[in-house]
């Protein structure tokens, strides 16, 4: 029997008969996605064994900074959840630097991390640690054939721009034109440090989001996912490691929701506002502050609710019973 014929069923005739066949191999663009990760992993060793100077650690250091911006206030506050509003130009001009991030076209993030929020930590989430593992969560997700093209459908608002939809398409643009410009400005060592380096970890600090955000951390809202907050992951995100906050309020353009909580996205958010360039910023009211907190709701996250169960009961102050008011003991005086 061929591999494409229908296997006889044995089961019930209500069960779908189930059709087997050969795995598709990889597609172009899977390929070239693996070549270039593993480029990049190269690239930076290669960066490291040659000459180390302080003002090549200092470029990698500024091109990781604006490119996380580009993809935490661009990428995700702006594409995926509109947390903001700026002109039709300089969409395009933040839209241009989210691809030189490395991380594909504006509408091709945006459309799947929309996704990730509609079935956050299901079986039909993008990338849920909870349901896959740290690999594929962390970047298998990233490499899949099931997440390669862009789906319009899920992002009409921005889908409707023609320069948009030629950007996401051409995304390799955006890289090309830094490491060019890198190479021609410093020479090798300018193109390895501000670029290759700074990409490498530009990538692995932005999945650390999808891997570890969801497993470490703390919770504050009774999201129903497994969502929380991480101080450490906020630094080098520059304030997507509030997860937990911004599962609560997606559409927020802060996800420090207190001053303590540091987002530096934010606060370039709130500059670039104060000349202009974006405005209408959506932020939490207070009655969103204070709704679903989970010390007075309790745990609703389906995949954690085992776990607080758990933690309640070794909390629970055991219950001391006089001897003579047990239901085995004896009546008094006897015995």
């Amino acid at each position: 029997m061929s591999d494409l014929e229908a296997k006889p069923s044995t089961s019930s005739s209500t069960e779908p008969v189930r059709v087997v066949g050969p795995r598709p191999p990889p597609s172009f663009g899977q390929i070239g996605a693996v070549i270039g990760i593993v480029l990049i992993h190269v690239g930076t060793i290669v960066a490291f064994t040659r000459d180390f100077t302080w003002k090549l650690v200092a470029l990698a250091a500024a091109t990781y900074f604006v490119r996380m911006f580009a993809i935490t206030g661009v990428y995700h506050r702006y594409f995926s959840h509109r947390s903001y509003k700026t002109s039709r130009f300089f969409q395009l001009v933040l839209a241009f630097l989210g691809t030189t991030a490395t991380q594909k076209g504006p509408l091709w993030w945006a459309s799947t991390h929309r996704v990730h929020h509609r079935f956050s930590d299901t079986e039909r989430d993008v990338h849920s640690p909870m349901q896959f593992g740290f690999w594929q969560s962390h970047m298998g997700w990233w490499l899949g054939r099931e997440h390669e093209h862009t789906d319009f459908d899920k992002i009409p608002d921005f889908a409707s721009f023609p320069e948009l939809r030629w950007l996401d398409r051409n995304h390799a643009v955006g890289p090309a034109v830094m490491g060019t410009a890198l190479y021609l400005i410093g020479g090798l060592d300018a193109f390895l440090w501000g670029y290759v380096v700074s990409t490498c970890v530009l990538m692995h600090a932005t999945f650390t989001i999808n891997s570890l955000a969801h497993i470490f951390g703390s919770r504050r809202y009774a999201t129903t996912d497994t969502s929380r907050n991480n101080f450490w992951l906020a630094l080098i995100t520059l304030g997507e490691g509030w997860h937990n906050n911004h599962h609560h309020y997606m559409n927020s353009v802060n996800q420090g929701f207190f001053w303590w909580e540091i987002d530096v996205s934010y606060y370039a958010l709130r500059g670039m506002s104060a000349v202009g360039l974006v405005w209408d910023l959506r932020k939490p009211s207070p009655q969103v502050l204070k709704r679903n907190l989970l010390k007075e709701v309790g745990e609703q996250s389906p995949l954690l609710l085992k776990q607080a169960a758990a933690r309640a009961a070794k909390q629970k102050p055991e219950l001391h019973v006089p001897l003579d008011m047990q239901p085995d003991a004896p009546p008094p005086g006897i015995g």
